[in-house]
């Protein structure tokens, strides 16, 4: 028996080792690749070479991978990648409005430093009335410029109250000739008419501007007018709130007395009863914008002393003060030399 035997637990022939099948297969390999490369010729045209079907196997591949993407659940399917090509586009029109936009900025940030330097007048602009108007701007105001930045919304919610305190005077007019076209009363309406042309500016200078200028001079003086007036302010929104009768003011005992029977009592009691509930929010409006106040002004350290100082100050620094403050003096000296020469 030559080679391995039928039974492969059996002990191997060892007088030929090459019968081993191993290493025939071995060997026949060895001769295929000797011989492979015994026939390669390096300068064979190049379309004589075995090519790569590159496209044939891109295909087979999607082939395969077409069918496992359609069996995904639609959740898991890729989407469609969005194309390359968007583009924004802005128009000339939209340019031109931007660069409009920061020229302006630009200015307003250099008139702001110019005014700050003192090199600009500050021209007034309140009330924003139009430049053709018979009446000219009282007044500048200017939040962002004047006011420190940790007050700003504080001075900003006090203005505020005082625009809803005009608002609701006006208001006021309308209930006054509800009452005056449903029960013939003139008295509310005449009333009211002249208590929003009174109050409405008064209420300006007299308490929201020594407010302003209190916050941005850091002014005790100012101040001081501003509760003091603010004060009164308050106890009378609370007056208004209530509405008596005759007053020229729709608080609740005139929305009160106007419900009775008819449909039309009742609509205009409720007009009334709106009215009354606007002087009752400004009355609490009030009672916070001073109770904040005061507390902001007690933690600064001022107190009626430095008021007093500062108003002594302020007063010999009018110049009206010190034209009639020179007047009295030269006409004392005066007259003390003409006494000495006769």
């Amino acid at each position: 028996m030559s080679g391995f035997d039928d039974n492969p637990f059996g002990e191997p022939n060892l007088d030929n080792p090459f019968a081993d099948p191993a290493i025939q297969q071995a060997t026949r390999t060895t001769t295929n690749v000797q011989s492979s490369l015994e026939d390669y010729n390096p300068f064979e045209q190049e379309q004589s070479k075995p090519q790569l079907n590159i496209n044939s196997t891109i295909n087979s591949n999607a082939a395969v991978v077409q069918p496992l993407s359609q069996n995904l659940p639609p959740a898991q399917q890729r989407a469609p990648a969005p194309t390359a090509s968007t583009s924004i586009q802005i128009t000339t029109e939209e340019l031109q409005r931007r660069q409009e936009e920061l020229d302006r900025k630009a200015a307003e940030l250099d008139r702001r430093e110019q005014q700050l330097q003192g090199n600009v007048p500050q021209l007034n602009n309140w009330p924003p009335l139009p430049d053709n108007f018979c009446v000219k701007p009282c007044f500048y105001q200017d939040f962002n410029l004047e006011i420190p930045p940790e007050f700003q919304r504080l001075v900003k919610h006090l203005y505020y109250t005082w625009m809803f305190y005009t608002l609701t005077m006006c208001v006021n007019i309308i209930g006054g000739l509800a009452i005056l076209l449903h029960t013939g009363d003139f008295t509310n309406f005449g009333l009211s008419i002249f208590y929003t042309l009174l109050f409405t500016p008064a209420s300006y200078i007299c308490w929201f501007r020594p407010a302003y200028k209190a916050f941005r001079n850091d002014s005790s003086f100012n101040f001081m007018v501003f509760f003091f007036v603010y004060f009164f302010q308050t106890l009378f929104s609370v007056f208004q709130a209530i509405g008596f009768p005759k007053s020229g003011y729709c608080g609740f005992i005139v929305a009160i007395s106007q419900f009775k029977s008819s449909a039309a009592d009742i609509v205009v009691g409720l007009f009334l009863l709106c009215i009354a509930f606007c002087f009752a929010v400004t009355a609490a409006a009030n009672i916070m914008m001073i109770t904040k106040i005061h507390s902001i002004y007690r933690s600064s350290g001022a107190s009626m002393a430095k008021a007093q100082a500062e108003f002594a100050t302020e007063f010999m620094r009018n110049q009206h003060v010190q034209e009639a403050t020179a007047t009295a003096v030269n006409s004392a000296i005066n007259s003390q030399f003409n006494n000495r020469r006769y």
